[in-house]
């Protein structure tokens, strides 16, 4: 007899969830299903993406550590990473640029390999003193997120300033000026505007010979002037935010272009 009244009572009595756990969720964001898109599927950025614990982005952009972590879940074990060339800032450069190529090498061996630069101009100033370290670690996101084949940059690869009009200042004050006083935008293109272009062009794969004579109809020689340098400049700024903009015909960087 009592247990026929405990089999009643249980049959009137609605299990229920706890109101802060989600039926279908997993937690870590680390579960790889099998019906994960082909890394060639225009929806594996927002797959990768997804992986990643709200901890490791900023504003949607994902932090070098979070990139480490969800390359090994997706690719495999880093068996090698590091810096693999390291130009530190020299005495004479007065805008304290390093720049730095970082290597990672998943188990399967295949490597990655990426080239970031910091200085005064793209980098926020708290992280400035740090200029090797800082190329390194934005060198090591680029890396990883070519490895990733995702979207976008990194946190670490994201200043607050606005590094054109940085480079616009530093080249008038490095360049002569008009008799009456004024800036002489015709003057030849300054050394701080060759250089960003060269590693703006290195960053993105450009041959800057092409690039200054196909899309901008001048020769790559130091009689460009400082307009036509900034808008280069401009141009690339554009192309690193938007990679589909960059035309294939100037694809492929050469260091012998500043010859």
């Amino acid at each position: 007899m009592n247990e026929e009244r405990e089999d009643d009572m249980f049959e009137t009595m609605e299990l229920q969830m706890p109101e802060d756990v989600e039926v279908n969720s997993t937690q870590p964001r680390d579960v790889i299903v099998e019906e994960a898109p082909s890394m060639l599927s225009s929806e594996w950025h927002d797959y990768v993406i997804g992986l990643f614990d709200d901890s490791e982005l900023i504003e949607g952009r994902p932090l070098v550590s979070g990139l480490r972590r969800v390359a090994e879940l997706v690719l495999g074990s880093i068996v090698q990473s590091g810096p693999t060339q390291v130009f530190p800032v020299q005495e004479a450069d007065h805008h304290g640029r390093a720049t730095v190529v970082f290597s990672v090498t998943f188990s399967n061996g295949v490597t990655y390999s990426e080239v970031a630069d910091c200085w005064e101009g793209n980098t926020d100033d708290m992280f400035c003193a740090y200029a090797v370290a800082t190329a390194s670690t934005r060198a090591e996101a680029r890396a990883l997120r070519k490895a990733l084949k995702i979207r976008g940059v990194a946190a670490e690869e994201i200043t607050q300033k606005n590094t054109a009009e940085i480079v616009r200042a530093a080249s008038h004050k490095s360049t002569s000026k008009s008799s009456d006083g004024d800036f002489n935008e015709e003057a030849r293109m300054s050394d701080a505007q060759y250089n960003f272009i060269d590693v703006k062009c290195r960053q993105l794969n450009i041959d800057g010979e092409l690039l200054f004579k196909e899309v901008f109809n001048v020769d790559n020689n130091r009689k460009v002037s400082k307009k036509v340098a900034s808008d280069i400049i401009d141009r690339l700024n554009e192309y690193q935010r938007d990679k589909s903009g960059i035309p294939e015909s100037v694809l492929g960087y050469k260091e012998e272009w500043r010859s």
